[in-house]
């Protein structure tokens, strides 16, 4: 069984796009060998900058020979379907086999298959995946119609089994595919030729070039923290710019530089920033100072000087860029320490959304609705509020216009040199918290109140102009703005009402509008007022309160319509109980793929969100917590069968007799020792359920709730429901009501599976 090998080498390929490439390239070939016939034992892709290569062993040296059988029209069907058949399936008339199935004979057509050598299959696919590789950015060059990422220059394919290597016939626009590469482009540059994968790996290092991108990752991580810890530094961890570094390189040469002693004093997250973003640096950082103090930058070849010449001019398009960030860092303190006015009103023009008003609206919003959380959070309201206003001040500074990821870090840093508390700095950078899945969550009361208020201000906006996520749109990231909510909400144990909260975000936002609706009314009548009094014979003043009046007049008759508080925009239109309904459903369609991330199922939450106080996602999560754990138990599990059993029998009952059994069940109507047994366990369940709700010991009333599995089976194995007496009948269905009642003031079992 032969093995492949293919290169497709080419100029320098970026490094964002050669681990999906790679993966590409081995996905289109295998999978293009096996439609084929051709099964494998392994295959491995990598790449390099400017090559991508892939290796499959155990590759069969033919494709089986298939015997196909295609089932036809009857026979003495017309002779045009019969012909149209023949040539779909690719056969004569006089191939055709008659054949009885049992509902007359009907035309089958054999077709036989014979095998193909591997090298013919693998140039066809190979050209195919070359013609219609799916890189995100592509180019044509020369005189011909191939795209690619960068010129392609050559193409090494090759199958290897006992009797030696073979070149694979194959031509792309003139480009002939052969058994010949290339290594460092510098200090290689001879052609060589290879003869299997393991000849081509082994040659190519031998010519300064590291196939494996993890090998040149870890060569990388390896010199640099040796290097550091010489210096009595150490590397601050990036796997990321890690790995794009290894892209960038096909000879790792790891160079440590110093940062000027003029830039040291630039928070350390600037100077990585600048290097990471600029110059695909790592950052060195003094363990005893914390302070970032040196750099890493890894070139792509040995110098003779041992790279003396490299690392210097890197220090100097270093100190450029620090130059202007430690300009950006001494203006934006000037405005800091005068307390951020400037930012804050300068971002009355910048546009937040065309119908959500400008950044400081959105402050505006945040900063009242903060002050409403921050006594549920144990937040001081005038310290909640005070962070709000300032939280998205360094959004008009110029070292976030610079470098925008370093947003809310830099107004923790500004808001320090204002004088503010540290609780305020700090949750000017909490408040976008968290970004991510596996973010940390704001845990400072004021850093939650305010993050909180930026999200819900958010949703509820957007909610507001009809701008919500559609399939797998969601331009303005609400997905992540309701998970933020949530984590928020459960990892600090936070206990609110969402729709509450929605409510008075929807309240400030719609009072905000109708304010800016009414000055711009205003603003309209000082152009118009003077023609019109005039025209009517009254002084301007009493003209202009008269507009106004007849505005409000007609304001107030919307509100009374509406029963709500109205935004004024043409977008929305519903009441406002329909806004928090469906935004309550999203919050919780987020939970659902949180806690499922979590081990509990969608049925659990689903029978949880039936019960009161769906809209306190801590109080719900708790109870869908304890609900998850108790049907895990044998006991839970066999009390929901045994639920189930009596609902259906209960519920099949009623719409038979037209009556509702729920209530009359008396024990001095039980004949046997299990259903008396059954009365005692519901009085005993009742009276613990009851009072643990009230306190939310979701615990105990499931554990009270599971207690009933045994007298509940025990009852229905001893006791006939349809008894001939209709007392019996009417009181054993009334006890099966107590059972559902009792059952469905923990959770709403119905929609539990199984």
């Amino acid at each position: 069984m032969p093995d492949l090998l293919i290169e497709l080498f080419s100029e320098e390929i970026p490094a964002r796009m050669q681990a999906k490439a790679s993966d590409d390239l081995k996905k289109l070939v295998t999978n293009g060998l096996v439609d084929a016939g051709l099964t494998y034992a392994s295959a491995g892709a990598f790449a390099t900058p400017r090559r991508l290569t892939l290796a499959v062993e155990g590759l069969l040296a033919n494709s089986p020979a298939v015997r196909e059988e295609r089932k036809g029209p009857k026979v003495g069907a017309p002779d045009a379907a019969v012909e149209g058949f023949c040539r779909g399936a690719g056969v004569s008339r006089e191939d055709l086999v008659a054949r009885d199935t049992g509902k007359g004979e009907v035309w089958f057509a054999v077709i036989d298959k014979p095998g193909r050598p591997a090298a013919e299959i693998v140039a066809e696919v190979l050209e195919g995946t070359i013609r219609s590789f799916p890189w995100p950015k592509s180019m044509r060059w020369g005189a011909g119609s191939l795209r690619w990422v960068r010129p392609l220059h050559s193409i090494l394919c090759l199958l290897t089994g006992d009797d030696g290597a073979e070149v694979v016939p194959l031509s792309v626009e003139g480009i002939e595919a052969g058994n010949v590469t290339r290594g460092h482009r510098f200090l290689a540059p001879e052609p060589f030729s290879v003869t299997s994968f393991e000849d081509y790996e082994a040659k190519l290092k031998r010519a300064k070039v590291l196939l494996r991108p993890e090998e040149r990752r870890e060569v990388i991580r390896g010199e640099a923290d040796a290097q550091a810890f010489a210096k009595g530094l150490e590397v601050v961890a990036d796997e990321g710019l890690l790995s794009e570094i290894a892209g960038l390189v096909e000879w790792p040469v790891v160079l440590l530089g110093r940062i000027e002693d003029q830039f040291l004093d630039l928070p350390p997250e600037v100077l990585q920033t600048s290097m990471k973003e600029h110059q695909k640096f790592l950052s060195l950082r003094n363990p005893k100072t914390g302070r970032i103090e040196g750099f890493v930058t890894v070139a792509n070849t040995e110098a003779a000087d041992g790279g003396a010449t490299i690392l210097a001019g890197n220090q100097k398009v270093l100190a450029a860029r620090l130059a202007d960030a430690k300009f950006f860092w001494e203006n934006d303190l000037r405005v800091a320490k005068a307390g951020m006015g400037d930012w804050l009103e300068s971002l009355e023009q910048v546009t937040f959304h065309n119908k959500l008003g400008s950044v400081k609206d959105k402050i505006d919003r945040v900063v009242a609705l903060a002050k409403e959380i921050a006594p549920m959070v144990g937040a001081d309201p005038d310290m909640a509020a005070e962070a709000a206003r300032v939280a998205k001040a360094d959004l008009a500074s110029e070292m976030v216009y610079e470098f925008p990821e370093l947003q809310g870090l830099m107004g923790r840093y500004y808001a320090a040199e204002a004088g503010l508390p540290a609780e305020v700095a700090a949750a000017c950078q909490d408040h976008y918290a968290p970004l991510g899945p596996s973010d940390a969550v704001p845990t400072a009361p004021v850093s939650v109140a305010v993050a909180l208020a930026e999200k819900l201000d958010t949703l509820t906006g957007f909610w507001a102009i009809d701008e919500k996520p559609t399939g797998s749109k969601d331009p303005f990231a609400l997905r992540r703005a309701a998970l933020g909510v949530i984590r928020t909400l459960l990892s600090n144990s936070t206990r609110l009402s969402v729709v509450d909260q929605c409510v008075a975000a929807y309240s400030i936002f719609a009072v905000q509008q109708n304010r800016q609706r009414q000055d711009a009314f205003e603003k309209t009548l000082d152009a118009a007022d003077k023609v019109q009094a005039e025209a009517l014979g009254i002084p301007v003043e009493d003209f202009k309160e008269m507009m106004i009046d007849v505005d409000n007049q007609v304001l107030e008759a919307q509100i009374a319509s509406d029963g709500v508080l109205p935004v004024v925009s043409d977008a929305v239109s519903g009441p406002l109980g329909n806004l928090t309904s469906d935004l309550l459903s999203f919050l919780h369609d987020r939970l659902k793929v949180h806690l499922r991330d979590e081990g509990i199922r969608h049925d659990v939450i689903d029978a949880c969100l039936a019960m009161p106080n769906a809209d306190d996602l801590t109080l719900l999560v708790k109870r869908a917590t304890v609900l998850s754990d108790t049907l895990k138990t044998e006991d839970g599990e066999n009390l929901i069968q045994g639920y189930k059993r009596a609902n259906n029998i209960l519920t099949q009952a009623e719409e038979k007799d037209g009556v509702e059994y729920s209530f009359g069940a008396d024990v001095k109507f039980a004949e046997t020792e299990e259903e008396k047994a059954l009365f005692a366990a519901l009085d005993t369940a009742e009276a613990r359920i009851a009072p643990a709700m009230e306190q939310e010991d979701f615990s105990t009333a499931m554990s009270a709730m599971a207690s009933l599995r045994q007298p509940i089976d025990a009852f229905f194995e001893a006791v006939q429901i349809n008894a001939e007496s209709e007392v019996l009948r009417r009181n054993r269905l009334n006890l099966l009501s107590r059972i559902r009642t009792i059952c469905l003031s923990v959770a709403d079992l119905n929609r539990i599976e199984g």
